[in-house]
């Protein structure tokens, strides 16, 4: 099977063209050697160095080509590209074929990356081919909308058929390239966590070569997204109908399931409205940590946060978890991380819906569908050395 390219750290195309501008007439090796050099100052967890500020550190910590350079990724194109994160660009130059070594040994555009910066349609969309963007937009295309974590399933299989990318955090790191690449392109739009194909968005993929994007597995797949997004939504139904003291007996197995220990769902009086206690390993640490659970369709707002933080020296809890079936209130966010007060992690409906399927709790997977594949491998023709 021939893979697809799928670049990691994948850019958005306008950084890719101030890239291409800025680093135009200069050697590959000079470069590559100022990413080395920037990536190679990665500081410590107590001295971390901060990279926020190009016209700060450039001159302060690189010198000579490797900071002129630098300093032109940056100011090209008004600063949409920060020379720390230029490899993403690098990479996807090199394996794209857009830039050249001239007969001087400089770096120029190739014909494929002139006609790139063009904005050439057809280069586009071979690009875009070539590194998933058609199959992700078609996906989009289908769904109408969708979060991240829903695309993930199908984006996997996708990336296991086409590419060399198989761990599940590759797949992630991919998949949310790409979409900051959609939507700086205006073929999808963002609204919070939602993802949602544009206008744009259709007529771009309108335009992709007939026959690219066929493949028998996308019906199938569609088939199995609608019937867990079904699923997901019958089992949040089934959370907001539960009886009170049973939900909080499922918070109890779902902590189990995450690795707590000795979790007990309280039910006595003068629990502090705590409803599930439980030990967890943090690192050498053994701590307990306390649980208020509120199944409740309305927003929970702060002094819910403040009560259980309250509640937490009489378990000798030195942390809590505040769990709705609904959601949380602007600057309950802020409340739960409070400077110098005890941590209280927020866990709202869609997250609890994450979790359950996560761990297995309320939820069961369905192992028994086959799909056949041919491994082209064992057909290709071999040569002998």
């Amino acid at each position: 099977m021939k893979h697809k390219t799928i670049t990691p750290l994948f850019p958005t195309y306008a950084r890719t063209i101030a890239m291409i501008k800025a680093v135009s007439g200069y050697s590959k090796k000079s470069v590559h050697g100022m990413i080395s050099d920037i990536r190679g100052q990665s500081g410590t967890p107590q001295n971390p160095v901060d990279w926020s500020e190009p016209d700060d550190w450039i001159s302060e910590r690189l010198s000579g080509e490797y900071a002129e350079i630098a300093n032109k990724i940056w100011v090209q194109d008004n600063h949409v590209l920060n020379p720390r994160h230029s490899y993403g660009a690098y990479l996807f130059i090199n394996n794209s074929d857009l830039m050249t070594v001239d007969m001087q040994g400089y770096w120029q555009p190739s014909p494929k990356g002139r006609a790139f910066l063009k904005g050439d349609k057809d280069v586009w969309l071979e690009l875009d081919d070539s590194e998933g963007i058609l199959q992700l937009l078609e996906l989009l295309s289908v769904r109408g909308q969708a979060k991240n974590g829903d695309l993930l399933p199908e984006w996997m299989t996708y990336l296991r058929q086409n590419s060399k990318w198989n761990s599940e955090q590759a797949c992630k790191s991919t998949l949310y390239a790409r979409l900051v690449n959609l939507v700086d392109r205006k073929l999808l739009k963002r609204e919070g966590i939602i993802y949602q194909i544009t206008d744009s968005g259709r007529k771009w993929l309108d335009a992709a070569p007939q026959g690219k994007l066929c493949d028998p597995l996308d019906d199938i797949m569609d088939s199995i997204v609608r019937y867990n997004e079904q699923q997901k939504l019958l089992l949040s139904q089934q959370l907001q109908n539960m009886n009170p003291y049973h939900f909080e007996i499922l918070i109890g197995q779902l902590l189990q399931a995450m690795g707590y220990e000795d979790v007990n769902v309280t039910k006595a009086s003068g629990d502090k409205g705590i409803d599930v206690v439980g030990n967890v390993q943090v690192g050498i640490t053994r701590i307990t940590e306390v649980v208020q659970v509120k199944r409740m369709q309305n927003s929970v707002n702060r002094p819910l946060i403040d009560q259980l933080r309250g509640a937490l020296p009489y378990h000798k809890a030195i942390r809590g978890t505040l769990i709705t079936t609904g959601k949380f209130s602007s600057g309950c966010a802020e409340a739960a991380n409070y400077p110098g007060a005890a941590p209280i992690t927020l866990i709202d409906g869609t997250r609890l819906i994450e979790l359950l399927i996560e761990n297995g709790v309320g939820i069961k997977r369905n192992h028994s569908l086959e799909l056949l594949s041919i491994d082209m491998s064992v057909f290709e023709e071999q040569t002998e050395d």
